[in-house]
């Protein structure tokens, strides 16, 4: 379960974010492309534009519920 104290400072402000679990796997960009985004120089993903409407929140849901090492969250504060 992500953590959010352990989220990566890149991530934008809003309900969903990566933290410091993640693994690099490619998953959440691929099913998300316009909400996750690579840090080409720390080697892991965040978020880069939180979901506006509900296409883009299913997207950002299958992707924290598919993350294989639970990185993801939406329970920012």
């Amino acid at each position: 379960m992500a953590v959010f104290a352990n989220r990566h400072k890149e991530n934008v402000p809003g309900k969903y974010y990566v933290d410091d679990q993640c693994i690099d796997c490619d998953l959440c960009r691929e099913t998300a492309p316009n909400n996750f985004t690579r840090s080409e120089e720390g080697g892991f993903t965040y978020i880069s534009k939180q979901p506006a409407g509900e296409a883009e929140e299913k997207q950002c849901k299958e992707a924290m519920e598919g993350c294989p090492v639970e990185a993801i969250g939406n329970d920012a504060k």
